[in-house]
């Protein structure tokens, strides 16, 4: 008779799934260090580094909002702190620049390519987007450009064909009121 409920109780638990066991005993290890949710808040420095830790991801993904969320003053000040020619110090520059001006961003395209190589593996992927979206804007805004000076091109063409029509317009209208008045 006692034997019915823990067999119920077994059963339930079977029914239940997985995700009442610990985290530790589902699916295998993850390469690399496990940075816990609770440690994730720790994590972030305000300049990255190159340190292949649990951290590496968050703080690269933090410092990358950071720069997409901070004002002009912001980058400069990041800028002037970045100075130097260690691999982590141009990567954190390149992010910076990245999101700075239409003018820097060759800058920081010429800075991921460059030491993008020199990066964690785990970091390459996210660097690489980071180029990625660069270039897209920066083709964008090549296309932009040539698409205004087409459009600019485009414009000059029809005023020297509206000045011919008119010209032609003219001399039409002469020759009609010679013809009027024979």
């Amino acid at each position: 008779m006692t034997l019915r409920p823990l067999l119920l109780c077994l059963a339930s638990v079977w029914l239940a799934g997985c995700q009442w066991l610990p985290e530790r005993l589902q699916g295998p290890e993850i390469d690399g260090p496990v940075v816990l949710e609770s440690d994730a808040g720790t994590c972030y420095a305000e300049i990255p580094d190159l340190a292949d830790d649990g951290c590496l991801l968050h703080d690269w993904v933090g410092f990358g909002l950071a720069s997409q969320r901070g004002d002009r003053a912001w980058r400069e000040d990041m800028l002037a702190r970045l100075e130097g020619r260690d691999t982590d110090r141009r990567l954190a520059r390149a992010v910076t620049l990245a999101w700075g001006s239409e003018r820097q961003w060759d800058q920081a395209s010429e800075l991921f390519k460059a030491d993008l190589h020199a990066a964690p593996p785990r970091l390459q992927p996210l660097l690489r987007y980071w180029l990625n979206e660069v270039e897209g804007r920066r083709g964008l805004n090549q296309r932009l450009a040539e698409s205004r000076q087409s459009r600019e091109a485009l414009a000059e063409e029809n005023a020297a064909l509206v000045e011919k029509l008119e010209a032609l317009t003219a001399i039409e209208r002469n020759i009609n009121s010679r013809q009027q008045t024979e």
